[in-house]
């Protein structure tokens, strides 16, 4: 798209509607959507994240489910889809192309079919177990095996109506009655006018200062502010311990408090009990910074942990415009509710929400739940210096946290800091995964402060998948995540 003469947004959102094809099992078109964008010496965001029904109620949904807690899968865990209203918007304001221009790779992609790679095939394996009884998403994807060529006749439909039709197809037509009558058949509360209602929104980041740079990360419905956090509660405690058991002690008690505090506050912000910016102000992360012990482990309230399953991608043109964004069904394939005459898979972003009156996240009619979807962009002297993100859940702020100080305090290029052994960390139960090879003086020397350390092998796809692109004086450099099938591409 850039070598046909588009800018930064029209190869990022064609980028995303191909992914959306190819790895269905992260992206597509019945999820979520988040970006920044950097244009014209502006910084400007969008929240493309959807709400709940306007009749979802815990008693709605334990009535409907018989369950205590919410369901992470099926038709009750579907909220809006924002995705397809963002994109649109997007294009509005900064495209140079058409849809029907950004989807043409898309689209012949679903019709024509393309060959699944072993990595493709590992996904959709593990997903059989999750939806053994979605009959409509097993007739598309239950049969496929290594080598197998998928084909998905619905997307064409899906692409070939956005192109002509616009996002009312979506939302106020043929595809959105088919998405409500799907749920509706199955006991859910999305109605017609939930979809009509959707709009997304044009946001202001969240900003905090780094060893002499400004972070810049999405606000609440995500957990933005919890990378946020950490970096501040790092800057706080001086500079970087060199012992490398110290200093990943550090981060890692850092990431605990912010996820903590995620938890117990940041939801739609039209719910939240604080600001915001309460979570980053000097007297909270003052008093945040002194419960750290250096020689002991802390185990603050656990947390709900938050699975990943996304698609994280950046661009950068010849004009300066930089593009931060982020795709996701939320756990895999999403729901499970697959939408056969479409080929759409609905996300399933509305099983983080809780059933406990009592909960932050608790779910309410038109309400946002938190999300775990951050992309950001790092800017010096005003202008930016680092685009960057990272798919995985809970992992994403941690990754965030690990990849600026290799980048900010160590020196690192994107590349080094991206390839680096990572932990990430359970607010579940605060347990540390850490990829080998970490060393064994790192885990034996964090295991002796408390650490409940988890061996995995190197390269981990649990530890996300990052990718970056470094804003020089004389252009840009790019890194991707050998974790994934990701590319670094240039002209």
């Amino acid at each position: 798209m850039l070598a046909a003469g588009g800018n930064a947004l029209d190869a990022a959102i064609a980028v995303n509607l191909t992914l959306g094809v190819v790895t269905p099992y992260l992206c597509g078109y019945g999820g979520d959507l988040f970006v920044m964008v950097w244009h014209d010496g502006n910084l400007q965001a969008y929240n493309g994240s959807g709400r709940a029904a306007a009749a979802a109620t815990p008693e709605q949904v334990r009535g409907a489910t018989g369950l205590d807690d919410m369901p992470l899968f099926g038709p009750h865990s579907v909220t809006v889809p924002g995705a397809v209203e963002a994109w649109f918007a997007l294009l509005e304001r900064f495209g140079t192309r058409s849809f029907g221009d950004l989807a043409a790779t898309a689209r012949r992609y679903a019709d024509d079919g393309f060959v699944l790679s072993e990595r493709a095939t590992s996904f959709i394996e593990r997903s059989r177990a999750v939806y053994p009884k979605e009959t409509a998403w097993n007739a598309v994807y239950g049969t496929l095996r290594a080598g197998s060529a998928l084909k998905q006749p619905g997307l064409v439909r899906t692409i070939d109506a956005l192109s002509t039709k616009g996002p009312d197809a979506y939302y106020r037509g043929e595809i959105g009655a088919s998405i409500v009558t799907t749920l509706r058949e199955r006991g859910a509360a999305m109605s017609l006018e939930d979809l009509a209602g959707h709009a997304g929104e044009w946001v202001e980041p969240m900003r905090t200062a780094y060893r002499g740079l400004e972070i810049l990360e999405m606000p609440p419905n995500t957990q933005g502010v919890a990378a946020l956090e950490a970096l501040r509660i790092v800057e706080h405690c001086g500079g970087l311990p060199v012992d490398v058991t110290e200093r990943q002690h550090l981060l890692i008690e850092a990431t605990k408090l912010a996820l903590a505090d995620r938890d117990r506050y940041v939801t739609d912000p039209k719910a939240m009990t604080i600001a915001p910016e309460q979570l980053i102000d000097d007297e909270w992360i003052s008093a945040r910074a002194a419960t750290i012990d250096p020689s002991i482990a802390l185990r603050p309230d656990p947390g709900r942990p938050a699975p990943g399953g996304t698609a994280y991608m950046c661009a950068a043109d010849a004009t300066g415009m930089c593009v931060s964004l982020i795709q996701s069904n939320y756990v895999g394939f999403g729901s499970g509710v697959h939408v056969p005459e479409w080929g759409i898979n609905l996300q399933n972003r509305g099983g983080y929400f809780s059933l406990d009156p009592g909960h932050v996240n608790v779910i309410a009619p038109r309400k946002r739940t938190m999300h775990t979807l951050i992309p950001a962009l790092v800017l010096r002297g005003g202008e930016p210096a680092l685009v960057f993100g990272s798919m995985g859940g809970d992992g994403q702020a941690q990754t965030h946290l690990q990849l600026l100080t290799r980048i900010v305090d160590d020196g690192d290029d994107p590349q080094q800091a991206i390839d680096a052994p990572r932990w990430v960390v359970s607010p579940g139960d605060w347990a540390v995964s850490i990829e080998q090879p970490a060393g064994s003086d790192l885990i034996e020397g964090l295991r002796a402060k408390g650490h409940d350390v988890r061996e995995v092998g190197a390269l981990d796809s649990m530890m996300g998948h990052a990718h970056a692109i470094r804003v020089d004086s004389d252009g840009y450099a790019a890194a991707t995540d050998p974790r994934s099938e990701g590319a670094a591409l240039g002209l």
